[in-house]
């Protein structure tokens, strides 16, 4: 192996570098999510696709794509601001040659988590996904023999970093020293990726054979902050008071994450005990804030645990860390944040393999001793009565997104003392213009089994089901459950003969008035974005519009009242401006689409908000 990789500007000329040196027959290793270095990757897609002679085979996950928006509205609001929202990111070649239906045959993509309802009705993704466990999944691949390894990288002088990606890649280069795998590695440069250190993180310039330091780096993905909702806001007050002080913690990325982190932080503040208190009176939970602080064992780095890791509540440190976390892929102030802290601080912020994040193998006792009082949160779609979960998959077996990392981590919820599981959902959602039940009486597909049931919370309370006979597994879902939905689910397990047929009901207040009515009466300390985000400030009055409006496009009789709304209220100030935003005329004219003139019902319907969007 040479002392140092040969250091290349050509794309294309590194794909024929590798095309020749594997005989054009490439069983890729890429990595998940931010770290597939895209420049080079698309040189390797064009040089199959130009060479039918060429066999690429690739294995992978969470493709990451900026939006495609369908509808009119969605273009109108998105196309305008892509690059600010997502980054000018490129696109990756095969996953749009996959889209067109033009993908050859020689080239061959196979993944095991998707980008969150990204690949619904694309058939070829669907018949190649492989269903696996985010630990399986370095099995999976080791099994196909890959001969090629190809990363993006950050550098630090001569000194090279996985940063984003340890995840899988730390193993295959573990093997790899060891004599039990026999791969090229070839690095792409972005000096946009932070500089991540620690023994797993950061490599010599001997581990690579191949470097591309292309004449211009791609700008980085940035997955844009979602407004945090009512229902995630009583999630989040819900799951702070289940964390111990001194214990452990991971969150998964999005709405949820950002809620429970946001909650642990007021509760660090003293401003969360009122706030739990009007939303679930004399819950059992904690309130008081952290002395002892958390440690973050987590696949996944996310925003909301950054966040707590700079206000101190993630302070607990095993060898050296407060964080260890396995890949990253959020916002460029994320990234941005990462960059520019002191090293010696982020040092304590260490990336290491995903074996080491999810599961107990390998110096167990250690790991047993550092994850003490674990909480695992992590998001569900939907869950049946008897506790089991569904997460990645739709009824008719359509795959969403993927197991993941989450049956990891109920794996050690059980296997830790003190540990727990916490699976979290909204009770409700909107499907082709009705409000439906996420809480069902049974599931076709499950993520999590109902043997494995922990702690599932939804807006309404904190259903605890661990070492629970049927009946009261049954009585506490029902108990977290919207009210217009529990009479039928109770009607269910009756039937069949699984719950009392004298049970009677008691929590006829879990509507979304009275959760409104809470927030609204804490509106100052539960804003739409805790965290900031890259929606400009015209853009945030207009996402609850936007919102209603969707919502009211399957039901000719909703978009009947935003029109309505638009005759007979009063036009909020910001009117003409966010018309305008969207393309269309400032003021109302006889004759105007009807989209545009539910789109001004809409607004006009919106509360008024401060500037901030709390």
């Amino acid at each position: 192996m040479a002392d140092a990789p040969r250091i290349m500007t050509d794309a294309d000329a590194l794909a024929a570098r590798i095309v020749a040196d594997t005989g054009g027959d490439i069983r890729l290793a890429l990595p998940l999510g931010l770290g597939k270095p895209v420049t080079l990757l698309n040189a390797l897609t064009r040089a199959a696709c130009e060479d039918p002679s060429i066999h690429l085979s690739i294995f992978t996950a969470l493709t990451l794509e900026r939006p495609s928006p369908g509808s009119d509205i969605e273009k109108r609001f998105l196309e305008p601001a892509m690059d600010r929202l997502f980054g000018a990111y490129p696109d990756i070649l095969y996953a749009r040659m996959l889209r067109e239906g033009s993908l050859p045959a020689n080239i061959e993509l196979r993944e095991f988590f998707l980008l969150a309802g990204r690949w619904l009705g694309v058939e070829r993704m669907q018949q190649n996904y492989i269903s696996a466990n985010y630990t399986h999944a370095r099995d999976v691949l080791i099994a196909q023999d890959p001969n090629v390894l190809i990363q993006l990288l950050a550098r630090d002088g001569d000194g090279y970093s996985l940063s984003c990606n340890t995840d899988i890649t730390a193993d295959l280069l573990q093997r790899r020293a060891a004599g039990q795998m026999d791969f090229l590695m070839a690095g792409e440069i972005n000096d946009q990726l932070p500089f991540m250190h620690g023994p797993a993180a950061e490599i010599d310039s001997a581990t690579l054979q191949y470097c591309l330091d292309p004449p211009r780096q791609f700008e980085l993905f940035s997955a844009v902050r979602q407004p945090v909702s009512d229902d995630h806001h009583a999630i989040g007050a819900h799951v702070a008071g289940l964390v111990r002080d001194g214990g452990t913690l991971q969150l998964g990325i999005g709405k949820t994450g950002d809620a429970v982190a946001h909650a642990l932080i007021l509760r660090q503040k003293g401003r969360f005990a009122p706030l739990l208190d009007d939303l679930s009176p004399g819950a059992d939970a904690r309130t008081t804030g952290f002395e002892t602080g958390l440690y973050a064992a987590a696949e996944m780095l996310v925003g909301g645990l950054l966040a707590l890791f700079e206000e101190g509540i993630v302070k607990r440190q095993v060898d050296g860390a407060a964080i260890h976390a396995a890949f990253f892929v959020e916002d460029r102030d994320f990234y941005a944040r990462l960059r520019d802290m002191p090293p010696d601080r982020r040092a304590q912020i260490q990336m290491r393999a995903v074996s080491f994040t999810n599961a107990l193998y390998g110096d167990e006792a250690a790991k047993r001793a550092a994850r003490r009082d674990a909480r695992f949160v992590n998001s569900a779609m939907k869950a049946s009565l008897l506790g089991a979960v569904a997460s990645d998959v739709k009824d008719d077996g359509q795959v969403v997104s993927g197991v993941g990392g989450q049956f990891n981590f109920v794996e050690q919820a059980f296997a830790l003392k003190g540990a727990r599981s916490i699976l979290t959902l909204p009770s409700t959602r909107e499907s082709g213009g009705k409000t439906v039940s996420n809480i069902v009486w049974e599931l076709p597909f499950a993520t999590v089994p109902h043997h494995m049931r922990d702690i599932v919370v939804t807006e309404y309370g904190v259903a605890d089901l661990r070492g629970q006979p049927d009946h009261e597994v049954i009585a506490r879902m029902l108990a977290i459950t919207d009210a217009r939905f529990q009479e039928p689910l109770l009607k269910a397990a009756q039937e069949a003969g699984k719950i009392s047929r004298n049970f009677r009901l008691g929590a006829q207040s879990n509507t979304p008035q009275r959760l409104k009515e809470w927030r609204d009466a804490h509106r100052a300390d539960l804003p739409d974005f805790p965290f900031g985000t890259d929606f400009d400030r015209l853009e945030r009055k207009l996402l609850p519009a936007l919102a209603r409006l969707s919502r009211a496009r399957h039901s000719p009789a909703s978009l009947a009242r935003l029109i309505a709304a638009s005759l007979f209220r009063a036009a909020p100030a910001h009117e003409a401006d966010a018309m305008s935003r969207m393309g269309f005329a400032r003021k109302a004219r006889l004759g105007e689409a009807l989209t545009a003139r539910a789109l001004r019902g809409a607004l006009r319907l919106e509360p008024a908000r401060h500037p901030d969007g709390g």
